[in-house]
């Protein structure tokens, strides 16, 4: 049987749950489209919310089953965007410097930058680990 990384934390998951009926959690684990369901409607109004607490183990599993582990952490890549995007320190992070200075300077391209990374930060950092391991 294959291994996978740890690419996700249980910890940190429940962390961003705690701000999970905006939808934070379903982001990390990959779920954007609940997430932004989750978003807009406080976590199905708190019941989908509290529900997921309990299905956080299997989430952290699918995650880290779909996701390429590597240099570049999740974690920390979630961390920076969830609470400083719209500086593009996450960016800046993944060595995608151009993008994370225009954030910077343009708030997050005014948000809507930010958004688009909630819904692709997982695939980003998957790519950048898979690129990283390429010789």
């Amino acid at each position: 049987m294959i291994e996978r990384a740890d690419t996700h934390s249980k910890l940190f998951g429940y962390l961003l749950w705690i701000f999970g009926f905006l939808g934070s959690h379903r982001f990390y684990y990959g779920k954007p489209v609940t997430g932004t369901i989750w978003f807009f409607t406080l976590g199905l109004f708190f019941v989908g919310w509290i529900v997921d607490f309990f299905l956080i183990p299997s989430m952290d599993r699918e995650a880290d089953l779909r996701f390429s582990g590597g240099e570049t952490s999740y974690n920390i890549a979630w961390l920076l965007l969830t609470f400083v995007g719209v500086l593009g320190l996450h960016r800046m992070y993944m060595g995608k410097w151009i993008t994370g200075v225009i954030y910077l300077c343009t708030g997050g391209l005014l948000l809507l930058g930010v958004l688009y990374d909630f819904w692709t930060l997982n695939e980003q950092v998957s790519i950048r680990n898979a690129s990283d391991r390429v010789f």
